[in-house]
């Protein structure tokens, strides 16, 4: 995919002058560099110091071990999976190679790369995710717990033929920032999990090769941060990557200012990312998990540097946790809202780890979990191993009075716009009336204003399916973060915001909240309404009966002027979900840990409905487990029209009354 002209300009109006001055000189500064790249300083008697306590390794749980080993023996045989593509090349890999496309990217000057042209570069999530070098803080993570050499030597194989195969400022590895830091953040815990081997410090410390590329990415990213419009998730990698190097790996004249630096954009961006009630601003849960992951590793680098770092880093690392546990299902599942692109900040365990147990286990450890907390029964090599490093809050911080955590389980995180909705049977709902996304681009955000997403016992009955793909397939972007593609009214045949760009949405529907009643016995309530079809708006209504199991969601377009309109409405079910459509009513069945289970769907009468299921042109009736998977489910759509009515009537002649019944 090539930006074209009015892609550029569209991209130009959402910046503010201060960027745009940035970015003029990352230009500027990208020629220079082109022509003129400095040697290292010299560096004498370097020593690593960022050591695991004792006993930090034999505290890991032996099932979590037992994963880790499992994982690391598949990766010595060279199998390995990214975005649902198996790769059978990974004893030998080739660092520029996109097994998707077969295609090859160039070995030219970075910033000469057309990393977003899939046609020339190859689908560049599949070439970059390796190189972040995940996979080998996985392998030396086995060696640490096994003592076993072969891993730590085939870690010293690959990480040698990557720093030959990919030189300062050569090739598609140093296009983004992201990438760099999140390659430091790994290259100090590999050094630090190989730590017992004999070969470690000949790898890293003692070896020049090392030593030029630890600088030249500390150097890249003080030189080229994410700035304005685009320091959402990225700058906090680059901040968490440049801060992690230089506490750990501070061997470097420029260590000490490069540390300052990349504290002071760490406190600012962790600030400036997230909600004063802990949810992340992007509105992505997945980016929630990365940004805390990232934070969690950057705060174990200061207390194992014994670097003092902002109160504020340590509370926002708080409430993003107190948040998470908040949010997740009785299974700890999170909502699935926004872009998702499996994106970790730190990876030291086997297949079939938990990603929000451990950071909920990790959260207990450093914060201490509240009495309202979801009950953790996973385990995790990664939790010991940072809880080692990181110093817990003391009471003193606890009963700070900047440190006000909730005294009981949060429904309503209004800033958010996000509200749950809990009932008997483990039925959980989220209910979507926030900020179309984060900054003016709204890079992750998806056009799910007013969704609803339904859960009963964590399997998804009203499900959003996801994201599946960012570069390269514009058709399927456009689906998975469309209003068509969330269980949301759409009217006219198009989205309440409006798209710029597979990152750029140049006009937000802006949502508001009227109510939301979650504390009281026997039904929740909430209703919200946005104004991204003007002059109509949509107005929607959601009631959940605990007595009856019973959820009603009442939808209207509203608008004393407002024309007819052409209306569709969406609700996309689980892939676990069955469905058989007559008429107007869906019986819904699935099954759940061996007993079935069943619901019945009342759609409104006044439109026609028809079931969909794996269309693809255009596409229509799909979900994404994950990047780079999908597979096809059943979206119940309904046609027809809809005027705008002044009188406010939920069931009157204008409204669109859905319910879903759980049975017994």
């Amino acid at each position: 995919m090539t930006m074209s002209a009015g892609w550029y300009l569209r991209r130009l109006s959402r910046m503010g002058p201060r960027e745009v001055g940035g970015r003029v000189g990352d230009v500027v500064r990208r020629r220079r560099w082109r022509s003129a790249l400095p040697d290292r300083p010299s560096v004498t008697g370097a020593r690593f110091t960022a050591v695991l306590p004792a006993g930090a390794v034999a505290a890991v749980p032996p099932d979590a071990a037992k994963r880790l080993v499992a994982e690391a023996d598949r990766l010595m045989d060279g199998h390995g999976e990214f975005f649902g593509v198996d790769r059978e090349d990974l004893a030998d890999p080739d660092w520029s190679y996109d097994p998707k496309t077969g295609r090859r990217a160039p070995q030219v000057y970075a910033f000469d790369v057309p990393y977003r042209d899939e046609n020339a570069v190859g689908d560049i999530k599949q070439i970059w995710e390796p190189s972040r070098h995940q996979y080998l803080t996985v392998l030396a993570a086995a060696y640490a717990v096994t003592g076993d050499e072969r891993y730590a030597e085939r870690v010293a194989e690959h990480l040698r033929s990557w720093w030959a195969a990919n030189p300062p400022l050569r090739g598609v590895h140093w296009v983004s920032g992201i990438e760099l830091g999140i390659r430091l953040l790994s290259w100090v815990w590999i050094r630090r999990l190989l730590d017992g081997w004999p070969g470690a410090a000949d790898l890293f410390e003692a070896n020049p090769v090392a030593l030029d590329q630890i600088w030249h990415h500390q150097r890249w990213l003080a030189a080229f941060p994410s700035r304005g419009s685009s320091a959402n998730n990225h700058v906090i990698a680059e901040a968490a990557g440049q801060f992690a190097a230089a506490c750990a790996f501070g061997w470097f004249s420029s260590s000490a200012r490069w540390r300052a630096d990349a504290l002071r954009s760490l406190d600012r961006h962790l600030r400036g990312n997230t909600f004063g009630s802990g949810l992340n601003r992007e509105l992505a849960t997945e980016y929630h998990g990365l940004v805390l992951e990232l934070g969690l590793a950057a705060l174990a680098e200061a207390d194992a540097a014994d670097v003092q770092v902002p109160s504020t880093v340590r509370l926002v690392l708080l409430r993003m946790t107190d948040a998470l546990a908040a949010v997740v299902d009785n299974r700890l599942r999170p909502p699935r809202q926004g872009d998702a692109d499996d994106g970790h900040g730190l990876i030291v365990d086997g297949g079939g780890t938990d990603r929000w147990a451990s950071l909920l286990a990790t959260g207990d450890a450093v914060f201490g979990r509240l009495d309202w907390w979801p009950t953790v029964t996973g385990t995790d090599v990664r939790t010991p191993l940072l809880a080692a490093l990181v110093r817990p809050y003391s009471k003193d911080e606890r009963t700070a009075p900047a440190v006000s955590r909730p005294d009981s389980r949060p429904a309503r995180f209004a800033d958010a716009g996000m509200t749950v909705l809990r009932g008997p049977e483990e039925i959980w709902v989220r209910c979507d009336g926030g900020p179309h996304g984060f900054l003016s681009i709204a890079a992750h955000a998806h056009a799910d204003a007013l969704s609803v997403e339904v859960r009963h016992d964590g399997v998804d009955v009203l499900a959003d399916p996801g994201t599946f793909c960012y570069h390269g397939q514009p058709e399927w972007r456009q689906y998975f973060r469309s209003t068509l593609g969330h269980n949301t009214l759409e009217l006219d045949g198009t989205d309440q915001s409006v798209s710029g760009g597979p990152f750029l949405w140049t006009r937000h529907a802006r949502s508001r909240v009227l109510t939301a009643e979650t504390s009281g016995e026997g039904v929740a309530r909430w209703s919200a309404e946005h104004d991204g079809y003007r002059p109509s708006v949509h107005r929607r209504r959601v009631e959940l009966t605990a007595a009856s199991r019973e959820l009603r969601v009442v939808d209207e377009v509203r608008g004393r002027h407002s024309p007819r309109r052409a209306v569709r409405l969406a609700f996309h079910l689980g892939p676990a979900i069955t469905a058989e459509l007559t008429g107007n009513r869906a019986v819904l069945t699935w099954n759940r840990d061996g007993e079935d289970r069943s619901a019945v769907l009342d759609l409104p009468e006044r439109l026609s409905w028809r079931a969909h299921r794996g269309e693809t042109d255009p596409p229509l009736g799909w979900y994404s487990a994950g990047f780079g998977r999908k597979e096809p489910t059943t979206t119940l759509v309904g046609t027809g029209t809809g005027t705008g009515t002044s009188t406010g009537s939920a069931d009157g002649a204008e409204g669109f009354t859905t319910v879903l019944r759980f049975r017994g």
